[in-house]
């Protein structure tokens, strides 16, 4: 698919949704099993905001609870393993979820939980966010846990989406070039059996490359790199967004495709709020700053 035919497939999209009625449309829902940011931007509240925007209705279920801001995590608190239980099946029983997302797990114990009961509500989409280290270097999953989403909650997943430091983790080497993360890619990929995006936003360059492996065929996306203070939330933003695409029907490719622009107009058009520059998550909205 061109650029010209797929931009003009994600306005016509915008447009019907527009056009709808608040009576006729009912969106798709989505859940995010993650941990909450208290500075906004990353988290359960990116997810939503993104969400919100992208036209898809968001539920959760709460993992953890930080005290956060853009420049670091203070402090940790794990929700009990049967708490996050509870909510995934609260919201499944009273919501068709058709795609939901993992983001910051922390434990082995809450990981299995949610491998066990995505499997019991039967969640037709999974996307798993490999939140490991936050960016501003804090260590968001414990040790014990690196095991648990190898061994119970990537083989559940249709999509993986890694940065190049969690991308070394799950591969056991180093990643220091775009033939390297590509190779990544399909490394994950083939090893979990899952589609596996390998964001290479940590590369030096004058673009931000991602790949896509996924079911034998790789596909490279590049956009020019944006500098700015802060990308905060940056990843979150991505595998929210690629949610929302997937629950909106969209095949994987034009799913990721439709995610990184998101992502890079988000990033784009960044706000002011006090000395911080998080991302607009409502650049796509006409009311939207873009200061």
């Amino acid at each position: 698919m061109t650029d010209v035919l797929w931009l003009m497939m994600m306005r016509g999209m915008m447009m019907n949704l527009e056009n709808q009625s608040h009576s006729s449309f009912e969106p798709p829902v989505v859940l995010s099993i993650a941990g909450s940011d208290s500075g906004g931007g990353a988290g359960i509240q990116a997810d939503l905001k993104t969400w919100e925007a992208l036209q898809v209705f968001g539920t959760t279920a709460l993992t953890c609870v930080t005290a956060q801001h853009p420049e670091g995590v203070e402090a940790i608190m794990p929700l009990e393993p049967e708490t996050v239980r509870q909510q995934i099946a609260a919201v499944c029983d009273h919501f068709p979820v058709r795609t939901a997302k993992t983001g910051m797990l922390y434990s082995a114990d809450i990981i299995r939980v949610v491998a066990a009961e995505d499997v019991h509500e039967g969640i037709p989409v999974l996307v798993v966010d490999p939140v490991m280290v936050a960016a501003s270097g804090a260590r968001l999953l414990k040790a014990d846990a690196i095991e648990a989403i190898k061994h119970d909650l990537l083989p559940q997943a249709r999509v993986v989406t890694p940065n190049l430091h969690e991308a070394e983790i799950l591969c056991g080497h180093s990643i220091s070039s775009l033939d390297e993360l590509r190779a990544a890619a399909r490394e994950i990929g083939d090893q979990f059996d899952v589609a596996c995006v390998v964001k290479g936003g940590h590369l030096d360059g004058e673009e931000v490359v991602d790949v896509l492996y996924d079911e034998g065929e790789e596909h490279v996306f590049a956009t020019p790199r944006i500098r700015t203070a802060q990308t905060h939330g940056a990843g979150c933003t991505f595998s929210a967004a690629l949610t929302a695409y997937l629950a909106q029907k969209l095949l994987m490719h034009d799913a990721v495709k439709a995610a990184k622009h998101f992502v890079h107009q988000s990033l784009q058009h960044t706000l002011r709020v006090g000395r911080h520059q998080p991302l607009n998550f409502s650049w796509n909205c006409g009311a939207a700053g873009t200061q």
